[in-house]
């Protein structure tokens, strides 16, 4: 079976260069919108909670591909009874490992909890599988860097799921940088109002007389600890554990950050300083233990990055979150409120201001009121910008493609963007960090010097700890 895929797989990589051989022309089939079987990508989606069953559902592209087959660990739960409806010949599997090795497949989302991302990916590219990951890429930095060089070495076409990178108004933004509108740019802001899931408690104790029917919670657990069904962790409160999610800036940076990192190429970070609101204290004379396990219910956290081509500028780019943001610059009238999520850059001749996914972005000018120039709101409900079904049109002309290299989240920029993003988490969790178990000094609390090349923190080693995880027993990453 294995061999049987491979060279299906093989022979739709290269379906652009032999389509004049092998597949007649559409329009002699079947007129205008049909698509012959030979030409039908052969799709599965694992995960289908949340941004699960829409990224299969588009992926399709209203069905003109073929999905055979859904795979999550819950098959009671709601999105997989719906992804189940939505495809009812599609064979349903608990197991991605017995999908990924029993069904002939070309192309897979995967929108897993973070933590099984890597892990997941990693078997599904081995195997020359096309693979749609969601956002974050992974749950660390080693395995984001991991995937970004097997996707080159195997020649997978990748896409991730911060499907605002697709939006058209973010070609607008990177043409105002290009064009030197605002100057050089020395400090952006990120910000959002996320966590909407709960930080900065203690993580429920287990009861595995609480666990679902239908649910392989060992599945669940993947590369961590299996300790018993913990309730709450699934669908969604997963996100605020550093077990298993990467918290608000997780969730949200690769969607935010987007605009900024792309548009100056901020692909250089030198150093990360953050701090949090998780409480250490109930209050100034009853002290209470430091919940490290848990992410933070707010965050700021400051990067910094090297001149680059776009861009010869040292720039700070500050991220927060849990309902921090940044003052409005005086350009912005008083009528316009910076919202709860955006961001901002701010140049030597003015500032370009934008929202989530770089939707209504905006072009300020010093000296001149209001703003100059602005996009259109695009809207993500607008079948996501086609940024899935731009991954399955790549997939179709090839590694390589023109189609592949227009790609805008592909893993060769998502990897580093994702990189910085959990970067962040490192400065995070590194605040925790003591001089010992009875001290109350905190070495972590300090701007964190990173050599982005070689992945490591040069003036604090406890810190490097975070930039990987440890793998139980047969979910190992070489």
């Amino acid at each position: 079976m294995a061999s049987k895929n491979k060279s299906r797989r093989n022979f739709i990589k290269n379906t652009a260069l032999a389509s004049s051989l092998f597949i007649v022309p559409r329009h002699v089939l079947g007129g205008n919108g049909y698509t012959s079987p030979s030409d039908r990508l052969n799709l599965a989606g694992i995960g289908l909670h949340g941004k699960g069953n829409s990224d299969i559902l588009h992926a399709s592209v209203s069905g003109r591909e073929n999905i055979v087959a859904l795979c999550d660990v819950h098959q009671n739960a709601y999105g997989a009874k719906v992804a189940a409806e939505n495809s009812p010949n599609a064979k349903f599997y608990t197991n991605f490992r017995e999908m990924l090795e029993k069904e002939d497949l070309d192309a897979v989302t995967i929108s897993t909890p973070d933590h099984t991302h890597a892990n997941i990916s990693k078997i599904a590219m081995e195997k020359g599988i096309h693979v749609y990951v969601q956002k974050p890429l992974t749950h660390n930095i080693k395995e984001a860097r991991m995937l970004t060089e097997l996707a080159r070495k195997n020649k997978i076409v990748t896409q991730m799921g911060n499907q605002g990178a697709s939006n058209p108004e973010q070609y607008m933004i990177q043409k105002w940088i290009k064009d030197g509108r605002i100057g050089k740019v020395s400090r952006v802001y990120t910000w959002t109002n996320r966590p909407v899931w709960p930080q900065g408690v203690s993580m429920k104790k287990p009861d595995p007389s609480q666990k679902p029917d239908g649910m392989d919670w060992d599945l669940w657990i993947g590369p961590s600890k299996n300790n018993g069904y913990t309730p709450g962790l699934h669908a969604f409160d997963w996100r605020g554990f550093w077990e298993y999610g990467t918290g608000a800036l997780g969730d949200m940076g690769c969607h935010i950050m987007d605009a900024p990192i792309k548009s100056l190429g901020l692909f250089e970070p030198f150093s990360v300083e953050a701090s949090s609101a998780n409480p250490q204290y109930e209050s100034a004379f009853t002290p209470s233990p430091i919940i490290e396990e848990a992410c933070p219910t707010s965050s700021y956290v400051t990067y910094k990055f090297r001149p680059s081509k776009i861009n010869d500028s040292e720039v700070k780019m500050t991220w927060m979150d849990g309902g921090i943001r940044p003052s409005k610059p005086e350009l912005i009238s008083d009528t316009d409120s910076l919202g709860d999520s955006g961001c901002l850059m701010i140049g030597e001749n003015g500032l370009i201001w934008c929202e989530d996914y770089g939707v209504n972005a905006k072009l300020y000018i010093n000296g001149q009121d209001g703003a100059v120039e602005k996009g259109k709101i695009s809207g993500i409900n607008s079948v996501e910008f086609g940024h899935q079904s731009h991954w399955i049109d790549a997939i179709k002309e090839g590694y390589g493609s023109e189609k592949h290299k227009m790609l805008t989240s592909n893993f060769d920029f998502a990897g580093p963007l994702s990189e910085i993003v959990l970067l962040g988490n490192v400065a995070l969790r590194s605040n925790y960090l003591k001089r010992s178990k009875r001290s109350n000094v905190f070495i972590g609390k300090k701007q964190l010097l990173y050599d982005n090349k070689n992945m490591i923190i040069t003036n604090l080693d406890e810190a490097n700890q975070f930039l990987t995880r440890d793998y139980r027993t047969g979910w190992e990453l070489s």
